[in-house]
Order: structure tokens, then sequence, then C-alpha cells
């Protein structure tokens, strides 16, 4: 395993299955902590988050526990917060199990918390704590409770706050096991995050995540054979990218290759085109289609056009007649998709330049659509020797392997690039970017980068950054580098104040990378 280097591995970053989690906890108690002191640990982590905000406990606290050890963590949040002085109430939807839970709702009631024998008002102003089910639920829950728990969110008369993961939501899919699920305002994440609240099915249902520490020592961390990492904004702070020598010309600065747009989507090509040059390639060659190219120059005059795309009756670009006379020895990555439309004849014959291009080959949006129709399928990717990054959203994915079926989007692309020995992005509300043994997954990400173009500037900027990093002495790429280019164009959206269209989101990139090379250097 390729060790990773961005994000740190850390309780922060690491991300877990339902089991991976109980199997850590179970170590910590057979190396001798009992259950009640991790419980204490836990619920008193989890009281100092909510007394840090005043606002939400003014109105009063109903604590919702479950029948097991999460309702246990929920009952020393209750004693806690009672025994500063807050109004704190309990209820309990299902009958206590486990002993440590019944032992502490006995304390509580005797030094004064009310127990409410019937659900509390969903239109009162107070508090909810959601300690029911956790990360230990594995079914469908009761659809009564869960539509409290709407009326309660819908009045917005008070917040609600799950303790690990809502109640109804299952942890590994980020599914509801039934048709709904608890609506959290906030979740605090008990330990390390679970893989479901990650999820874009989980987006109506989770709300802003916070992590609660618990000590998991480091040597625990690095047990969990495959990583999987959440990265959010923050973490642009921590991200590193290649010293280029000061003395190397444009030639050994980044070579890349955009193949794009067509007389259908040529817009397509400019954005690409933009792309690659935000990221700062020291030379950037394109092959369009003639009606951009003879416009390109007005917009960004910096690319090189080295062929002309020509067109088959339906406006789709035919790539077999520009592809035979490209020396592609001569680039350090190659981008081909974005917008070249849908020909599959002419695919079948570009195939046998393609499959054995040297170098790093990045396929988007309509290169993706047309390997799915080809005779190949994605047994294309099987036949390159070198490099292969693709790039498909959701729909792009299930028409390239319609056989792979996973619980979740970061099983999709890890099964997805171990069967076919790629790095894949797979496009979403939350990202995912993976190879065979690790994953990357964006968190917390603007909802403005879901845009029509976005991709093939994002395309672009990959082509350019990939390109950089290759010419600087490296014989391959790390999938953890493609990461880094998704997160800094996503980043970059969420920068700008003034809009989110392409030309603004290209001249933010710009920046970024800047002021990345600027923060490295000092």
């Amino acid at each position: 395993m390729k060790e990773i280097g961005w994000p740190t591995i850390d309780s922060k970053h690491l991300v877990v299955y339902s089991k991976q989690m109980l199997d850590l906890e179970n170590e910590i108690f057979s190396q001798g902590m009992p259950q009640e002191a991790l419980m204490e640990k836990v619920g008193i982590q989890l009281s100092k988050w909510l007394l840090k905000r005043k606002s939400l406990l003014k109105n009063g606290v109903v604590v919702l526990l479950g029948p097991g050890h999460n309702g246990g963590d929920g009952a020393v949040i209750a004693k806690e917060l009672f025994l500063k002085g807050y109004l704190v109430k309990l209820w309990c939807p299902f009958p206590l199990k486990k002993t440590l839970t019944i032992n502490y709702v006995n304390y509580l009631t005797s030094i004064g918390v009310e127990k409410l024998g019937e659900p509390p008002n969903p239109e009162g102003n107070d508090l909810w704590i959601d300690a029911i089910f956790g990360n230990n639920q594995k079914r469908k829950v009761d659809e009564e409770l869960i539509e409290l728990f709407d009326k309660k969110f819908e009045k917005r008369s008070g917040k609600v706050v799950s303790i690990d993961v809502p109640t109804g939501l299952c942890p590994n899919s980020g599914k509801p096991f039934m048709k709904n699920a608890v609506k959290a305002d906030y979740n605090l994440v008990v330990g390390l995050t679970k893989i479901g609240l990650l999820q874009d099915t989980a987006l109506p249902y989770v709300g802003e995540l916070h992590h609660i520490d618990i000590g998991l020592s480091r040597s625990q961390l690095c047990k969990l054979e495959s990583k999987i990492l959440k990265i959010t904004y923050q973490d642009f702070r921590t991200i590193n990218l290649p010293f280029l020598p000061k003395n190397s010309s444009k030639y050994k600065r980044g070579r890349t290759l955009i193949i794009a747009g067509s007389e259908k989507y040529p817009g397509a090509a400019y954005l690409a085109i933009k792309g690659a040059i935000s990221s700062g390639s020291g030379f950037v060659s394109a092959i369009i289609p003639d009606l951009v190219s003879k416009s390109i120059w007005q917009v960004e005059p910096e690319a090189v056009i080295i062929g002309k795309l020509s067109s088959d009756p339906n406006g789709n670009s035919i790539l077999f007649d520009a592809l035979k006379n490209v020396d592609f020895s001569a680039y350090d990555s190659i981008v081909v998709g974005p917008g070249i439309g849908l020909n599959e004849d002419d695919w079948e014959k570009s195939t046998e330049y393609l499959v054995d291009l040297k170098g790093l080959l990045i396929l988007d949006a309509d290169a993706l659509n047309r390997i799915s129709k080809s005779n190949l399928g994605p047994k294309f990717f099987l036949e390159r020797k070198s490099e292969t990054w693709i790039t498909p959203h959701n729909k792009e994915f299930v028409r390239l392997f319609p056989e792979i079926e996973c619980t979740n989007n970061v099983e999709l692309a890890k099964k997805a690039a171990k069967d076919f020995d790629i790095s894949i992005l797979l496009k979403g509300a939350n990202s995912v970017i993976a190879n065979n043994e690790n994953a990357w997954q964006l968190f917390g990400t603007d909802a403005e980068t879901a845009r029509a173009g976005l991709g093939d500037l994002l395309s672009g900027f990959i082509g350019g950054c990939s390109a950089k990093e290759l010419s600087s002495f490296r014989d391959y790429i790390r999938t953890e580098s493609l990461a880094k280019y998704v997160f800094l164009h996503s980043l970059a959206a969420s920068k700008c104040k003034k809009g989110s269209n392409a030309s603004l989101i290209g001249a933010k990139l710009s920046k970024l990378m800047r002021k990345t090379k600027t923060r490295l250097m000092s």
C-alpha cells in the first residue's frame, strides 16, 4: 500500500463502517477499560460540545434514550446538563435493555430529572437530543417515532442533535431503513465518522458534522487496512503540491493535451482549456473543433492548437483522423472526452491509439459514454498498460459498470478501480476519489459546483495539474494527487462569492494555485 500523505491519518479524517468502530471499541475494552468508563468519557465529551452552545440549551432539553449504549451516552449528557442547571427531561421510546443504561436512568430520576411517560411535544422550543440507536442500528424503526421527529424538524421550533448517526439511517449505506429517518440539525460523531453519514443519500438527514474525540490511539487507527479519508475545506491549510525547479522551461513545467468539444457542444472545449490553463501548466495544447479553434485565441491565447476535430452529420466529433497524426509521447497527460458527443464507429477506430498511448490518460464525459457503448466496454481499461483516470458522475458510472452493485458510492468507486486497474473520481454532492486500496470523500462542499460545464473545467484542471506533477521527475502519479485537484476545484467554486460560472472559478483556481505555492515557499 502506498503511504497516504494528505490529509493526516487521524480520527478527524478517518471514515469507518459500523463494525469497524465496534471492533475498535471492543479492543479498548479488551485492554482493560470498563464499558461504564468509556460511556462516561463519551457522554462528558458530548456534553462539553453542547455546553459551549448555550443558545441551544436555553429553552430546555429533551434527551430521547435508546435501549442500548447510545442511550447510555444520552443519559450521561442528561446528567451533565442537569447538574449545570439546565431543564432536562428524558423520554424512552423503547424498553431499556442494557444494565448500564437502566442504572443511569434510575440515578437520573432519583436526583430529580423528569422521565416522560408520553412523547414530548414536537411544537415546543426545547432541544431534542436523539440518543436512540446511533452506530449500532441495523433495521427499521417505528414509523411513528420518525414522524414525531419530522414534526419537530418541520416546525423549526427547536433544534435536533443526533448522537453519532440519526435514528433510522443506516450507518453504512447512508440510506433510511424505511422511507425516512430523523433529520438532524447537528450530528455529533463519536470516535470516527461512519461512512453512511458522508453519502449523497444521507444529505437530507445529516446536519452539521462535529467530531467528538474519544482518544483512539494512532496504533489503533493505523490497523485499519483500507483507508477512507474525509476531506473538507479546512484541509486546504495542509495541502501540498510539488515544487518545479525555477529554471524549468515551459516544456518541463507540464505538457497537457486537451481533446474536447464538438459542433454540438463547442463550449466544452473552451472550458476544458480554461481549466488546464488555470492549473499553471507550462504548455497547453488542444485538438478541438474548427468552430472553436477560430475563436479560442481571443479568450485563451496561451493554448496551442495542434489539430482540429471534424464532425459527423449529427454534430459529434470524429477523433480518428486527428489522433493518427499526434505524437502522444510529447505530453505528460492527455484529456479526452468533454463535449465530443457520441459516435460509436469513430471510437472503435480510435481505440487502438488510446490503448497504446503511454502516460496518463484522463477520460471524461462523452469518452466514457463512448466506452460504455463500445465492443470492449470497460475492458478497454484493462487493455491499457499506462495510468488511466476516469471522472464519471453516477449515471455515467452505471452505464460503464452496470454489473457493479455496492452499498455506497465509496464501495462502487473502489470496486471499479480494483476490477479495472484505474483511479476514479465518482462525482456527486460528496464526490469520491478512489483506487483499489484507499478512498477520499469530500464533505461539506458547495452545491454550486453541480452545474453544467464545471465538470469540463475540472477535467482540464486535472489534466494540467497532473502534467505539472509528472514533469517534476516522477515516474508515476498517485491517486492522492487526483483527490487534491478535485478538492481545489470544489474550494475555488465555494470562494466565488459573486457567482459560480466557469470564468470566475477558473480565475479563482489560478489564485488558489498561486496561494498554495506562496504558502509552501514561506
